[in-house]
């Protein structure tokens, strides 16, 4: 199978979560809306606004795969993991491995709404006695909740894997997860990863991978920016 995956060609974003599992499973796919010109994302946009499509995607990423279009990060996992070989074989543990992944989900949510806590269609700059507000409120309640969630789920599994006995896509996520945190607010995650020790060490043996430590220097890894999920202030960095 050729996998098709479409997402905005210049960041990370939520697409980002989907690119790791393929590139940690070496599959065959094509970043399509990366591709030059009208075959690019003039193409992308051209599936998202076709009306004769019985079962349209919302918004980017979708993937492709045959004749089916599956969107939503976390059900394109739930659809990629037992076919790449990225979560477990009983159904018991592909449905805690999805739960895993959406609750992955709800805290991009949180992380996206540090720095664009009022609307996304705003500047940062009309927004940063919110965002300064929602920052603090992340750090001192969002974050420990959910770290502490995923810490405990990674100690009651053995301390080495999130889901299983070997690598699944809810270990590259969090790997994403972290990656993002130490960009976005480098001050902060270096305090707060004292605390997730068992976290810490799962981002670094996923680094450590040899397909995802060549997909991380190649071209193929699009760099964080100020325009994804994850945003660089140094006034939200205290």
């Amino acid at each position: 199978m050729r996998y098709e995956l479409y997402y905005w060609p210049n960041i990370q974003g939520r697409g980002e979560f989907v690119r790791l599992a393929l590139e940690a499973a070496g599959a065959d796919y094509a970043d399509m809306a990366r591709r030059p010109g009208q075959r690019g994302v003039p193409a992308m946009m051209k599936v998202l606004e076709d009306q004769r499509l019985p079962r349209p995607p919302y918004a980017p990423p979708f993937l492709k795969a045959g004749n089916t279009i599956i969107a939503q990060t976390a059900l394109i996992l739930h659809y990629l993991g037992p076919r790449l070989g990225l979560a477990p074989r009983d159904e018991a543990g592909r449905l805690w491995a999805h739960q895993l992944q959406l609750t992955v989900t709800d805290l991009v949510v949180h992380i996206h709404d540090t720095h664009h806590p009022v609307s996304g269609w705003l500047y940062y700059e009309e927004q940063k006695p919110a965002a300064k507000r929602r920052t603090a409120d992340f750090w001192r309640y969002r974050m420990p909740k959910f770290f502490g969630y995923f810490e405990r789920v990674l100690k009651n599994n053995g301390g080495k894997f999130m889901v299983g006995r070997r690598l699944s896509y809810v270990d590259l996520s969090m790997f994403q997860i972290i990656e993002g945190l130490r960009y976005a607010f480098p001050k902060r995650t270096k305090r707060f990863e004292k605390r997730v020790p068992l976290l810490v060490a799962l981002h670094d043996r996923v680094a450590s991978r040899p397909r995802i430590k060549a997909y991380l220097a190649s071209e193929r890894r699009i760099p964080f920016s100020q325009w994804g999920i994850y945003r660089y202030f140094k006034e939200l960095d205290g």
